[in-house]
């Protein structure tokens, strides 16, 4: 029998969403993140933030210039707590970290209540910006700014800078990995975002409450614009919210000293996290991820479970190819709903925060006697970090013992040879994997290869928008342009991709 002075339970979630008609009567992200604790602890039955021994934040990005908030959010809730941090990033795993770190503090003795919580207000911070700088809102892209100043590296000279430039790789490769046709990937992601919406519709917290068709999300019209290949509008995260979103952690004992009602009490389960390289041009592979696989097996054989076992899932659907590569890992059939919350599309996408809401939603769900067990997959960076967890309405193995999580090592042996990186290469290779970005108009802006030479070493090549016919090539689905032969040659400073 476990101690129950060591088994983690979740007793209090909380969500805000922020809509101010002007935006500078919004809600900062600190704002945001003492919002969602203060509702948490109203879930929890009140009384718990002043005693809480551990705030943990995931950072911002939204408000920079405030950063760090951890301290500032543990005074905001009145908490002496000895333990006071932040994530090292606005990555998309940190909520599941360090809801895994608490449930590891509690069951050493280290800490008896953890609050978790984080927020975005990147729809207030744009909005101010733009008043300020008098331009668009769409010119105030905090993550497109975050860049701005500094003098582009190899990838960005190629239009690979931010997470909606790279996901495409991932989603070219798998397709083809996958035996389908451009028409039966965009499908299968109209089917997993088409129910997306369809949970977002019925989820208060959720951002967007409009259900869409498969056809609605995939086929690019004006208001669904092509963003880079073979991604439009709908199938991106939605990062332009005002969101928080936080939960309280303790123990068993604690919960029930307080009392908690038994049926409104859920077991924190064992978790798994394991990482890609930071470089993503520094990986085997664009077709799946070692790191990703690593992490779900682990997190499924650490909670002696299967996907037939889970009533729920949440796999981070920042773009189609994350839910897309998670699923066919776990054996999650394309029919169920792959979220609680909405996807980062229609519940919301605040940066990294976002699992944090999915939390918050599993809770709710498995007290509402939608299940039993639920399975919690985060990813985040440029399909960098993975970090998974599963949360029950009874005790799961293991309960009330510390576990190791970090499964970086058995990820990192189960890794391919990595190519080496030509960055002045001419002469023969082949498509590896590949996108076109597009104007805000719909029109072609330029595409990118990455291609693999016969040494089997790698590189990038540019296809200019004026290269219509390889543009065309690489986007109609007339042919699968994953692994066909061309030429890399050089033009002015960049490499330029000419079909063979």
């Amino acid at each position: 029998m476990a101690d129950p002075e060591k088994v983690a339970v979740i007793v209090g979630v909380g969500q805000v969403n922020d809509r101010p008609a002007d935006p500078m009567a919004g809600k900062d992200a600190l704002g945001l993140m003492i919002a969602a604790l203060e509702e948490a602890d109203k879930d929890a039955g009140g009384g718990w933030l002043a005693d809480v021994d551990s705030v943990a934040v995931v950072q911002q990005i939204s408000f920079r210039k405030d950063n760090p908030l951890a301290q500032k959010v543990a005074d905001g809730i009145g908490s002496k707590a000895g333990l006071v941090y932040e994530s090292v990033g606005p990555n998309g795993d940190s909520p599941i970290l360090l809801l895994n770190e608490a449930a590891n503090r509690i069951a050493r003795g280290e800490i008896k209540i953890a609050a978790v919580t984080g927020g975005e207000a990147l729809r207030t911070a744009s909005q101010r910006a733009a008043i300020a700088a008098k331009t668009s809102v769409a010119d105030q892209n905090p993550l497109r700014t975050l860049s701005k100043g500094t003098k582009p590296g190899y990838r960005q000279i190629y239009g690979l800078a931010t997470p909606v430039d790279v996901y495409p790789l991932y989603e070219n490769a798998g397709r083809a990995a996958y035996g389908q046709t451009l028409e039966e990937g965009q499908r299968e992601s109209g089917e997993i975002w088409s129910r997306f919406s369809e949970v977002a519709a019925q989820t208060p917290a959720a951002w967007i409450h409009a259900p869409k068709t498969p056809e609605e999300v995939i086929e690019p019209t004006a208001d669904n614009r092509p963003i880079a290949f073979p991604y439009t509008k709908l199938m991106v995260a939605n990062s332009s919210v005002n969101q928080g979103a936080g939960f309280i952690v303790t123990s068993l004992a604690e919960a029930r000293r307080r009392g908690v009602p038994e049926e409104r009490i859920v077991y924190v389960g064992r978790g798994a996290s394991a990482h890609e390289a930071g470089d993503f041009l520094a990986r085997d592979r664009y077709d799946k991820s070692p790191s990703m696989e690593v992490c779900l097996k682990r997190t499924l054989e650490f909670n002696e479970v299967t996907a037939d076992d889970l009533d729920l899932v949440e796999l981070y659907s920042c773009f189609p190819c994350v839910p897309k590569m998670a699923r066919r890992v776990i054996g999650w059939p394309v029919e169920k709903p792959a979220t609680v919350f909405g996807g980062l599309t229609f519940g919301g996408g605040p940066i990294g925060n976002y699992m944090a809401h999915a939390v918050a939603e599993l809770v709710d769900s498995l007290r509402g006697g939608e299940g039993e067990k639920g399975l919690l997959f985060a990813n985040g960076g440029f399909a960098t970090h993975n970090h998974a967890i599963v949360l029950g309405t009874q005790p799961l193995p293991g309960a009330g013992e510390a576990h190791e999580f970090d499964l970086q090592a058995e990820a990192d042996a189960a890794r391919g040879a990595v190519p080496e990186l030509v960055k002045d290469y001419t002469g023969p290779g082949e498509v590896e994997t590949y996108t076109v970005f597009y104007n805000r108009d719909g029109s072609a802006k330029a595409g990118v290869v990455v291609a693999k030479l016969p040494d089997g070493k790698r590189t990038l090549a540019q296809v200019p928008a004026s290269d219509a016919a390889t543009i065309a090539f690489l986007s109609d689905g007339a042919a699968e342009p994953v692994g066909a032969a061309g030429e890399v040659v050089a033009e002015g400073e960049l490499m330029v991709w000419k079909r063979a």
